[in-house]
């Protein structure tokens, strides 16, 4: 099978991560709309969004073996195909039953092109010998920016909600099918000689039992992605609860908080490539508790903002060397171990506003977000995790990787 170039991979893969933040931004876009179709509640909306992440959960444990086991240049699109055609599903329901059902379609389909396409984003980095990891997520944040632009134009043009996500799924469908074409074949990204890891266990039936040291980067995920989710959900109200800010200005606490994680992805790589996955992560968490603590306790709305974004510039590189070190693990089972962060980190996505809301029963909201500070300082401090074990080749080292 003819092996595309990594600079022609590397774009294929841009492009898939930039679709599933743009297919799932459109969903984000017309929740109104689907609300006010069906007739739901807020309350029923939210037990049905869990739907969403249960779909999402069993599509990642699913495509993590089937991606190692035919490859990611096949599961990619039919993850991204899943997610695309399931988009116009929300749009049709009628009722709470039917929402819940195309929810659970959708989610599954971003969970099978989330494993998948993270996988490959791995077999690319091994191809360039180099980090590449962090620019992929910052492409997919543009991708929700990109849907969030375009949605409101076509709800300000007052394009039914059916034909624009039937309209989205069919663009998804079109250029799934263009961009597979410089996906790795299977044969390439399996074929790279790996030294033995001393933390690999190949125990078990199959040979293979997930790292212990994968479940560890797992449950780094999980606390950072937690933190992500508080920063998402509850940025806007705590300015605006607190701090007495007006709707349009708390609106800014999310913005600059989704700007800098952006921005600080595009950079990361080139600072990864220098100094090892670990200072990004130390470095990184400990910007983040930095950051939080400040937007915490700030008295002011400008500090506030300030807080939230030194808290995004944070957090942006440390959950891609997560993904990147449990690919590089073992590469005959990079799906698997993929799956694993990728699948608790998003239980910790979903975890973050459930966890504050209780507490803030019991204490301020902003006192509420020294439990994720508490979150950073452990990420921070455990960081080493991501050192590769003496004796394998799991990543390039920042001495040898090229700029």
């Amino acid at each position: 099978m003819h092996r595309p170039p990594p600079s022609a991979a590397r774009l294929s893969t841009f492009t898939f991560f930039a679709l599933n933040g743009f297919v799932l931004g459109m969903w984000i876009v017309h929740i109104p709309a689907v609300e006010h179709r069906t007739g739901i509640t807020h309350a029923t909306l939210g037990w049905l969004l869990l739907l969403l992440g249960a779909g999402a959960f069993i599509g990642m444990q699913v495509c993590g073996p089937l991606t190692d086991r035919l490859g990611a240049r096949r599961i990619v699109p039919a993850g991204a195909a899943l997610c695309s055609a399931a988009l116009v599903l929300p749009a049709l329901a009628t009722d709470a039953w039917t929402l819940g059902g195309a929810l659970f379609v959708l989610g599954l389909g971003n969970g099978c092109l989330d494993v998948a396409m993270n996988t490959h984003a791995v077999h690319v980095e091994r191809a360039y010998g180099r980090p590449v990891m962090s620019a992929f997520h910052a492409v997919f944040s543009l991708g929700g920016v990109g849907a969030a632009l375009a949605g409101a134009a076509a709800i300000g043009w007052g394009w039914g909600i059916t034909p624009t996500l039937a309209g989205v799924g069919a663009a998804g469908l079109l250029v799934t099918a263009l961009a597979t074409t410089a996906l790795l074949p299977p044969e390439t990204t399996t074929a790279t000689a790996t030294a033995p890891s001393p933390d690999k266990d190949t125990s078990g039936a199959a040979g293979r039992r997930t790292p212990r040291r994968v479940w560890a980067l797992a449950v780094l995920a999980l606390m950072l992605m937690l933190c992500e989710g508080v920063a998402n959900d509850w940025s806007v109200l705590h300015l605006k609860d607190v701090l007495d800010a007006p709707a349009a200005t708390a609106a800014l606490a999310y913005g600059a908080f989704a700007a800098a994680m952006t921005v600080g992805r595009l950079l990361t790589d080139r600072l990864a490539a220098r100094r090892g996955p670990v200072f990004i992560v130390r470095c990184g968490a400990g910007l983040a508790a930095l950051g939080l603590s400040a937007a915490a306790l700030s008295p002011t709305i400008p500090l506030a903002l300030a807080g939230w974004t030194l808290f995004g510039i944070g957090l942006s590189g440390c959950v891609p060397q997560f993904f990147s070190a449990a690919g590089h693990i073992d590469p005959e089972a990079s799906g698997v171990n993929v799956s694993r962060v990728a699948g608790l980190g998003y239980l910790g996505m979903l975890a973050g506003p459930a966890v504050i809301g209780p507490l803030t029963h019991l204490m301020p909201l902003n006192l509420t977000f020294f439990l994720p500070v508490t979150l950073c300082l452990v990420a921070a401090v455990t960081a080493g995790v991501l050192r590769p074990a003496p004796g394998t080749r799991e990543q390039p080292s920042p001495q040898t990787a090229s700029a």
